[in-house]
């Protein structure tokens, strides 16, 4: 491969560090594309006959259906996947094979296939999450009415609807495709004709192998194109903070499966035993979910290490972009898969969230603002006065719904009878009807939103009349 420069062969722990063949083989489809597209180019601005152009794309399409067939031997000796397939070619080929190169660098042809490659794992992840946000929407439909506590600090905070929390998850998973929609924006440029770093001599039109290739436009600085990594790392980026939210509902999804919750169930699918307590059921799919972001956010750490101290323009060391980033790209896509699987298999039991949604003096909140709603009291003199209703209650042993109207009397002359209308946790979750608040017909309307903007159709908003579905809960705890 390096021709005369050379006398003797290299080291094999040279080679053995050297070589990318076992990891980068999988840019083989890319690697052919954008070569094909070079020869292409070269043909029609004159680089090339078109005879050398139509013997390189046909032997490049037959290397491609060797790879894929499986019968493609890789050589650790050639290194890569551009000097892997340029080798077959020219074992198919001859000559011709070795004009293929002409204006172009592995400079510009790994940044070139590096590009393809992380546009099209970005294609799939965003795919990936519009099918897990209908995935919640549809759950979230479901259980629009499923009252639920809410919790900060993981203490019983108001109570909120279930349907309401799955939709937070539908607007952080909205965020993570936008991100990786801004980053597939701004990568859409073609790195290939910068050659190894200044450009070159021939006359190519960088335009048409831009076309080809689907790019918006060539890169408009050749150091830069050959040296850049910034579109990795947004990838990356994006990733670790998709893998942070789905994390997060893992973390839930562990918590409310066990004993001590019971609030949702994972389906045999999900979960796994214990290879000494027979009783036990794991939540094991979630739980690697919740360990995937330390794999994925150290890649996006491992590769701006990397970049950190790297001059203009490309130095081997920016290798080691690839394996982090496949292992990353792969991580994600499989918790997207394994969530997706999850939230469409899981049983809730809604008498169990019902019941915990009224503990812990949930509709405290609720009382505090009839006082200032109703009782024309200030907040903070109504948020005192509700405090010592609680502590009242907690003497009692009871919650504040069982207080009776002379228990209330004592606290504050101005509470009435009037007060027991807000304190039920259903009429707490209805009254929440604020904009983005948790009120049944508030997450049907949210519901109806994503659903368009997912599905590109029109989409009215569901009543609440016979929104459970089958096969999903424990019990309807009391709701209506």
């Amino acid at each position: 491969m390096w021709g005369g420069r050379f006398s003797a062969g290299p080291d094999a722990i040279m080679e053995e560090i050297n070589a990318s063949i076992g990891f980068d083989h999988r840019l083989y489809r890319q690697d052919i594309a954008g070569s094909i597209a070079h020869a292409t180019m070269l043909a029609e601005t004159g680089i090339l006959t078109q005879a050398d152009r139509d013997a390189i794309v046909a032997g490049l399409k037959e290397v491609q259906s060797e790879i894929e067939a499986g019968t493609f031997t890789f050589s650790r000796a050639l290194e890569d996947i551009h000097m892997n397939v340029e080798a077959r070619l020219k074992e198919m080929i001859g000559e011709p094979a070795g004009r293929l190169h002409t204006a172009r660098s592995r400079n510009d042809q790994v940044a070139t296939d590096f590009r393809l490659y992380v546009r099209d794992a970005i294609d799939t992840l965003v795919a990936q999450i519009r099918t897990l946000q209908l995935e919640l929407v549809g759950r979230a439909e479901t259980e629009a009415e499923t009252i639920m506590p809410g919790f900060t600090h993981l203490q019983s905070a108001q109570p909120v609807t279930f349907g309401h929390h799955l939709m937070a998850y539908v607007e952080m998973l909205g965020r993570d495709a936008g991100r990786f929609e801004d980053a597939r924006r701004r990568l859409n440029e073609n790195p290939l004709g910068s050659a190894a770093l200044a450009g070159t001599s021939f006359p190519i039109d960088r335009e048409m192998t831009s076309a080809a290739l689907g790019f918006d436009r060539p890169t408009a600085n050749s150091l830069d194109a050959v040296s850049d990594r910034d579109f990795v790392l947004e990838a990356l980026a994006a990733a670790s903070i998709c893998a942070m939210h789905l994390s997060r509902f893992a973390e839930e999804l562990v918590i409310w499966s066990s004993a001590q919750f019971g609030f949702v169930r994972l389906s045999d699918k999900f979960s796994t035993g214990s290879s000494i307590m027979p009783q036990k059921r794991n939540p094991d799919a979630a739980e690697l979910v919740r360990a995937k972001i330390g794999r994925i956010m150290g890649a996006l750490t491992s590769l701006l290490v990397v970049m950190k101290g790297l001059p203009l323009a490309y130095s081997k060391d920016m290798q080691e972009d690839k394996q982090v980033a496949f292992d990353a790209l792969d991580s994600l896509s499989l918790s997207l898969a394994a969530v997706t699987g999850m939230v469409g298999d899981l049983v809730v039991d809604r008498t169990r969230m019902a019941a915990a949604a009224g503990s812990g003096f949930s509709t405290a909140t609720d009382l505090a603002d009839w006082l200032v709603r109703v009782a024309n009291v200030p907040f903070r003199d109504a948020h005192h006065i509700t405090g010592q209703a609680v502590a009242l209650a907690e003497r009692k042993g009871c919650g504040l719904d069982a207080l009776t109207i002379e228990d209330f009397k004592t606290v504050d002359e101005r509470i009435t009878s009037q007060v027991f209308k807000v304190l039920g946790v259903e009429n707490s979750v209805r009254s929440r009807t604020s904009f983005g608040g948790t009120a049944p017909q508030n997450v049907l309307g949210q519901a109806a939103r994503w659903r368009s903007a997912l599905t590109g159709e029109p989409v009215e908003a569901l009543s609440l009349k016979g929104r459970r579905g089958h096969g999903h809960a424990g019990g309807d705890g009391g709701v209506e």
